[in-house]
């Protein structure tokens, strides 16, 4: 019988009767709140902050909030299965955790802790090339667990190169490729307090620990770390990129390859065209383009587009059970988790990312259950209504 994750709260529940409460929020959007006052203003900044004045992290939460779920009755939801294929893996349920960088800033055990707790519960866990922490280590920390590699696609051949010929030997299955970070966006949360971790070696450890990377350098990153951040910097993003440089990728890459980033069904369909598996409707949680579209109302169009094609994921804005459902109606296959996850783990180190995962998978399969759907498959359109309709 396939797990229910709606379960945890019955855990919660006779946790209790020892007199025992969960060590962080139930409510996940609470955590944010919590991190706030945890870490310093750089990190937190770092992780929180958005483009702009927010209005794209703002507009991403407001249009998932404007659709609505139509919960239908007397259907038999008494047997669940939240499993699905993903990109021709099976999961356990349509949930990744997103790649999100430089991971040492809000927890010292950074990226390990968080990939250990993907692992523990099933779910992928994609490591950015921007981590603290290298990718054979991160690996060595998930055993056999799914995992996928994101790669910021360097300007330096060689070292991208070498990235996705380290990844395939540490056992990452999935390529997702970002490509609306061609350049840092204009981010007043991290300009006013003048913090960008790179500058102080942190978030390279791909780097400075790549071969191709090393032969660049007239000394160790170690003896001479300016210089390496300086090799870094003028690698890391490259805004020349077209769509005919995929080509390079799948000569290099021979499992699957998702674009990240996809906003407009054009783009989804050159996508398609060029061979790729999958795209990640995103706008990089708001970071990138202030005042662009919210990713959930570009959503409908890139899965009406290339649904029939491609594996169409979705992040930007997910905080809660409802998020993910809203998502799948909406046109996706999976949805990636970003922030909530690093507050967990700001809070709480692995454990916190543990209950982040458990506590969104349980309000999910009940959010489910009771709109009277007993996978993931089912739910569409039709299931929500537009706010205030």
């Amino acid at each position: 019988m396939a797990k229910h994750w709606a379960d945890f709260q019955y855990e919660i529940y006779l946790n209790g009767m020892t007199g025992a409460v969960p060590r962080l929020p139930t409510d996940l959007t609470r955590l944010e709140e919590l991190t706030e006052r945890r870490l310093g203003p750089g990190p937190v900044g770092y992780v929180a902050g958005s483009a702009g004045d927010g209005s794209t992290a703002r507009a991403n939460r407001d249009a998932l909030a404007r659709h609505r779920i139509v919960p239908r009755m007397l259907r038999d939801v008494s047997a669940r299965d939240l499993s699905v294929e993903v990109l021709g893996r099976p999961l356990p349920a349509p949930l990744a955790l997103a790649p999100v960088g430089v991971l040492s800033i809000v927890h010292p055990d950074a990226e390990c802790a968080a990939a250990r707790a993907a692992a523990a519960q099933g779910v992928p866990y994609v490591l950015s090339s921007a981590s603290s922490t290298p990718l054979e280590e991160v690996a060595a920390a998930m055993g056999d667990a799914e995992r996928w590699f994101q790669l910021y696609w360097a300007k330096d051949r060689e070292v991208t190169r070498s990235f996705l010929g380290r990844a395939k030997a540490s056992g990452f299955s999935v390529l997702v490729v970002t490509l609306d970070t061609p350049l840092l966006a204009w981010r007043p949360r991290d300009l006013d307090q003048a913090y960008l971790p790179f500058l102080h070696g942190v978030g390279t450890a791909n780097y400075f620990s790549d071969p191709a990377f090393r032969t660049g350098l007239a000394k160790p990153p170690h003896e001479d770390p300016n210089a390496a951040v300086m090799h870094f910097v003028s690698m890391f993003a490259d805004p020349g990129k077209t769509w005919p440089d995929l080509a390079f990728l799948r000569e290099n890459w021979d499992g699957p390859i998702v674009l990240k980033g996809v906003l407009h069904p054009d783009d989804a369909r050159l996508a398609a065209d060029a061979g790729v598996d999958g795209v990640v409707v995103s706008n990089h949680g708001g970071r990138q383009v202030a005042g662009a579209v919210a990713a959930a109302d570009a959503l409908p169009g890139v899965a009406g587009a290339v649904g029939d094609r491609l594996t169409v994921l979705f992040d930007s804005g997910v905080r809660t059970g409802d998020d993910v459902f809203r998502a799948l109606a909406l046109g996706a296959d999976a949805v990636l988790l970003g922030r909530p996850y690093v507050y967990g783990l700001a809070l709480d180190g692995q454990a916190g990312v543990e209950h982040v995962i458990r506590c969104l998978l349980a309000e999910f399969d009940l959010t489910l259950a009771l709109s009277g759907h007993a996978t993931p498959a089912t739910p569409g359109p039709g299931d929500l209504v537009a706010a205030g309709s």
